[in-house]
């Protein structure tokens, strides 16, 4: 038995030898929502990255 636990807390127990259709869904979209979340991280990174780079050229000029 594997245990899966979403992001919103949600648990499914899916067995192995049984593995539906479903627990494929279950699984795709937890996935996608991941990848989602680890975008979102990276835009914020090279916003952040942007803004201290600007900051250090404004400080360079002074």
């Amino acid at each position: 038995m594997v245990e899966i636990v979403t992001t919103t807390g949600d648990r499914y127990v899916v067995d192995p030898d049984h593995f539906t259709s479903e627990s494929a869904q279950i699984l795709i979209g937890e996935i996608m929502g991941c990848n989602r979340d680890l975008e979102n991280i990276h835009k914020n990174i090279n916003d952040v990255q942007k803004k201290m780079k600007n900051i250090i050229d404004v400080l360079g000029r002074v």
